[in-house]
């Protein structure tokens, strides 16, 4: 096993809303469960859609992420 150097999100508030997606951290469940095989990658490519996630919910759809 490698060393990943891609940190997890996990704030420790799991609580998955009706969309499956976690309050704290903005995964979806499929990738909280999947997290620890994915490479770094594919870890970096779910923190884009959680950064993509956390903006939609508290800016809008659309919204530009923040800096």
């Amino acid at each position: 096993m490698t060393h990943s150097y891609v940190k997890s999100p996990c704030v420790m508030v799991c609580n998955q809303d009706e969309n499956d997606i976690c309050t704290g951290c903005f995964r979806s469940g499929k990738e909280i469960e999947e997290w620890n095989f994915y490479d770094d990658d594919e870890k970096r490519a779910v923190l884009k859609r959680t950064y993509q996630r956390y903006n939609a919910i508290h800016h809008g759809p659309g919204a530009k992420p923040e800096k």
